[in-house]
């Protein structure tokens, strides 16, 4: 139990950096592009063989949770058994290269501060195409404070499910409890819109996320907030702002980061959006105290960025102790 302890705790500082200096690899083997891509198999066949009612869609919509979290945790789970049966060495560095595949850090990091260089160097059009690539939104019309409100609010919510959450799942259950979060994450991301489309195919999938992120989401809000005092943004200000709007939102994890973020940079976040070309009415976070401008994206990054390293600090000390009881 100790070695795998450690080896988990190597292994995730170790991604965790990994991440940092190379950023996500563009690949069709990326696994989480494996998990969406079996989501999408998964679901063309549930589809054909569940009745097209409610329950028929919510059972479909079940099974399919059910596997993808069984064969995404259950891969990684017999790779790190067998790698670890073998060497203390081997198993630390599999783990490694899973928490590397886990962690999204940089790319995060990229492709906002990307959206802020095609505002300032190529124009609205090309700030709209850059920001289509990492929000959910209908983009087309959004004007230049859209775009970057969108991208500031795509951090602050991805720190918590891209960054903190896994870190936290990784040092509880290592690569095995990463990729079944990461795997519940992804289904979210894919069917849990309340659409006409997934509004009961996605219904597991998406509650099962709230309850995923209910903790995690929380506690990223808190590594924020502090790491807004050390980036010289308004601590203060993000600590009342969490406690005031942190439920303006539908999902019960969302705002959490995006409040904490509004008040530290003293802007005006959320707010009504298109998605499929339909208007969803939305409840503002923070305070128009300033409107957002396109640094406010630079700004949001070394937050993210010092959160990160933040709690991964305290997480690696926690994960100490506990692999000190194990000894």
């Amino acid at each position: 139990m100790w070695n795998r302890c450690m080896g988990s705790l190597l292994a995730v500082v170790v991604g965790f950096f990994a991440d940092m200096i190379f950023g996500d690899p563009d690949t069709a083997l990326h696994p989480i592009c494996l998990i969406g891509r079996l989501i999408a198999r998964l679901e063309r066949a549930l589809r054909r063989l569940f009745p097209a009612t409610e329950r028929g869609e919510l059972c479909a919509g079940g099974v399919l949770a059910v596997l993808v979290i069984l064969i995404s945790a259950g891969i990684p789970g017999f790779l790190l058994f067998a790698a670890y049966r073998l060497s203390f060495w081997l198993g630390a560095a599999v783990e490694a290269v899973m928490c590397f595949f886990i962690f999204a850090v940089k790319s995060l990091k990229s492709e906002s501060a990307n959206v802020a260089r095609a505002l300032r160097e190529e124009g609205l059009e090309a700030g709209r195409s850059a920001v289509a690539r990492i929000v959910g939104r209908d983009t087309q019309a959004l004007s230049e404070r859209g775009v970057v409100k969108a991208a500031v609010e795509t951090v602050a919510e991805n720190f918590s499910d891209g960054v903190f959450a896994p870190m936290l799942y990784l040092m509880l259950g290592g690569g095995t409890l990463g990729f079944a979060y990461k795997s519940i994450n992804t289904m979210d991301s894919m069917i849990g819109y309340k659409n006409d489309r997934y509004l009961y195919f996605g219904r597991l999938a998406a509650r099962l996320d709230d309850i995923a992120n209910y903790v995690p989401s929380r506690l990223a809000a808190l590594f924020l907030i502090a790491a807004s005092g050390l980036c010289g943004q308004d601590a203060r200000a993000a600590w009342k702002i969490w406690r005031r709007d942190r439920r303006n939102h539908a999902s019960p994890n969302s705002a959490q980061t995006e409040a904490a973020a509004a008040g530290a940079l003293h802007v005006q976040l959320a707010g009504d959006a298109y998605y499929f070309g339909k208007l969803y009415k939305k409840p503002f976070i923070g305070d128009d105290i300033r409107p957002v401008e396109t640094e406010d994206i630079a700004r949001m990054n070394r937050m993210m960025v010092t959160a990160s390293a933040l709690s991964l600090a305290v997480l690696v000390l926690v994960k100490l102790l506990l692999c000190a009881l194990l000894r």
